[in-house]
């Protein structure tokens, strides 16, 4: 495919952007817990970044403030993150996940990776390495970089940095 134009390569990954989107909604169609897109997203966050502040968490996930707010006030509802106050400055309110927020971020990642797999299990061995090679090449030309904590086992204490006490440890932290 040396030939193949800006056009052709935008329709194959909107194609295959599509196919996961479906598997990213059907995961969280699993989930005891009803939640948007949206709202997954920002438990993710919060999950792997730690607690944050409103205006970092809207930051981050590139919203305004206000439609942070209303996402958290249904998150808070359904017992999925909680606010505390800030020990330094008790004006500051940090937004965290619940025990209830954190196992439907890991049911829902294993479901993903479940489906993924049943997917993959139709690709050609021969295809595998240059599949692979491809999607690495387009996520960091996006700007993701590959994160340990969405390493397969983070969770369990089972993390390639040797850590077995469970804790979630940031690259920086190291």
């Amino acid at each position: 495919m040396s030939g193949t134009t800006d056009e052709e390569l935008t329709e194959a990954i909107l194609l295959a952007s599509r196919a996961m989107v479906g598997v990213a909604v059907r995961s969280l169609g699993d989930s005891e817990h009803e939640v948007t897109l949206p709202q997954y997203r920002t438990l993710v966050v919060l999950a792997y970044s730690g607690a944050h502040r409103l205006a970092d968490l809207a930051a981050t996930l590139a919203v305004s403030p206000s439609t942070a707010t209303r996402m958290c006030d249904r998150l808070v509802r359904k017992g999925l993150i909680t606010r505390n106050r800030d020990t330094v400055d008790r004006r500051e309110v940090n937004l965290e996940v619940t025990e209830d927020g954190r196992r439907l971020v890991h049911g829902v990642m294993d479901r993903r990776r479940r489906e993924v797999r049943a997917i993959l299990r139709s690709i050609p061995q021969d295809a595998r390495v240059q599949l692979a090679t491809s999607l690495e090449v387009l996520a960091r030309a996006a700007g993701e970089i590959p994160d340990l904590h969405w390493s397969p086992g983070w969770h369990d204490g089972k993390v390639a940095d040797g850590n077995t006490d469970g804790d979630v440890k940031t690259p920086s932290a190291s």
